[in-house]
């Protein structure tokens, strides 16, 4: 017989090697808080409906807190030989306090236990997801409320396209972490149900309480299918892919942190705290904790399509493609804490160059706009307001001028709607604060936004 806890059937063990590339001990320790707190849970129901005594689930439970105590004392190495750490806190409680520990494992799988040891790892962690999330909301309205004011270019296909408020921006980034935030509370609902008690895959003869071990672990539903308890990771791939549409809205912040810290653009500043320098050019200061953002990215993707691919074809029930589904998730919720943390300094820290961002509008024609709309409202056709607009872009250009150094009669030459009041409209700030239709960026509507912006954050509270 093989001397394994599954073992009864087996004549011959695998080659050391075989062992290790089947065992998940090498990730799935992260999960030993959860698999006592599982089985703590499991165990008092087991003497509640009396399929163990209250001495023997005293033992177990005894067992089960001092195995808990070593293991944050870091005095417990686990083994590869027993594969996973199910079987690892098993073989630990049998040594503390002997057979009556296989009593434990009655009722229940390894395939129900792991999947309540990852949805609670889950249910644990999502709090700390949307914290960090709302850290990030935090700083961006402290600063969109400091800079309301604040005017700079908006773009279009990286170009200059119209004035806007630097608040307004930020704001921007302030709704997409907010769509974020609510896709990982929708997470927490699909995370709240309890697997155990499905056992391998049909449910069990035992007299169990599922309802009872729910209540001690805190879930608010129960998977009512043991087939789908077992083999469901769709809260796991959610994650994911709410991770991933996370990631791709701070890499887009990246890539403007990246762009407008360079000496061509110039107006942001990072602090030395998350900046870096070079190994060979004194002057460098370069953007570096924004690049690995930007950069990490793509692995939070991978995890997404990788454990999409593992799923994919898998019949129902439980199969071992899906000792899987923990490493990625794993990584993926270390990066995301570790991104929205470097974010939230890289705002609280960062010095915005108003006068840079303010003299970039001066000669960009970004205010053409401005023009069309000014005529159209004396009545002119719009298209034929846009045309006579950028016919005055053209010929502004080609004298390098700006707009509003345009005099007023080579304006009147291409209309005569055209009055001394123009340079008023042809003003950035006047083109910012005019833009007063909802979710438009004049200032009087970017501080509305951050009153509301704060309201929201204080109902996360």
């Amino acid at each position: 017989m093989v001397d394994k806890l599954w073992g009864g059937r087996f004549q011959q063990g695998a080659a050391s090697w075989v062992e290790d590339f089947g065992a998940s001990i090498h990730f799935d320790y992260q999960l030993a808080h959860e698999d006592i707190e599982g089985s703590l849970a499991h165990s008092k129901m087991l003497s509640k409906v009396g399929i163990i005594s209250e001495e023997e689930c005293a033992f177990i439970q005894g067992g089960l807190k001092e195995i808990l105590a070593d293991i944050e004392a870091g005095k417990v190495q686990f083994s590869v030989q027993n594969e996973d750490i199910h079987l690892n806190i098993e073989s630990l409680l049998t040594e503390k306090i002997g057979s009556v520990a296989g009593k434990l494992h009655t009722a229940r799988s390894r395939n129900d236990q792991v999947a309540t040891d990852f949805h609670l790892w889950m249910k644990h962690r999502l709090p700390d997801v949307k914290a960090a999330i709302k850290n990030l909301q935090t700083e961006l309205v402290l600063l969109a409320d400091k800079h309301a004011d604040t005017i700079m270019p908006g773009y279009t296909h990286l170009q200059h396209a119209q004035p806007i408020s630097y608040g307004h921006y930020l704001l921007a980034y302030f709704e997409m972490l907010q769509r974020d935030y609510e896709r990982f509370e929708f997470n927490e609902k699909h995370t709240d149900i309890l697997p155990l008690g499905a056992a391998a895959l049909a449910g069990t003869t035992f007299p169990i309480d599922r309802e009872y071990v729910a209540d001690e672990l805190g879930f608010g539903n129960i998977y009512h299918n043991s087939l789908d308890a077992v083999s469901d990771r769709d809260f796991a791939i959610e994650f994911l892919a709410n991770a991933s549409m996370l990631m791709m809205h701070l890499s887009r912040m990246a890539e403007e942190l990246i762009l407008w810290t360079s000496f061509e653009f110039n107006y942001l500043e990072l602090s030395d705290s998350y900046s870096t320098g070079s190994s060979i050019m004194p002057q460098k200061k370069n953007a570096d904790f924004a690049e690995l953002s930007r950069g990490k990215t793509g692995a939070v993707y991978g995890q997404l399509m990788g454990l999409l691919t593992v799923m994919k074809g898998l019949p129902l029930a439980y199969n071992k493609d899906m000792q899987e589904d923990k490493s990625g998730t794993f990584t993926t919720f270390d990066t995301i804490i570790a991104v929205l943390k470097v974010f939230t300094g890289m705002l609280e820290t960062v010095t915005v160059k108003k006068d840079n961002m303010k003299a970039a509008l001066k000669t960009d024609y970004s205010n053409a706009t401005e023009l069309a709309d000014y005529l159209a409202k004396k009545g002119m056709p719009f298209r034929q307001a846009h045309e006579v607009t950028g016919k005055l872009v053209f010929e502004a250009i080609q004298e390098g001028i700006a707009l509003e150094q345009c005099e007023l009669k080579a304006l009147q030459e291409h209309s005569a709607l055209i009055e001394d009041d123009v340079y008023v409209v042809l003003n950035p700030m006047t083109a910012v604060n005019k833009r007063t239709s909802l979710g438009g960026t004049a200032i009087s509507n970017v501080k509305k936004e951050v009153v509301r912006a704060k309201g929201i954050l204080a109902s996360k509270m």
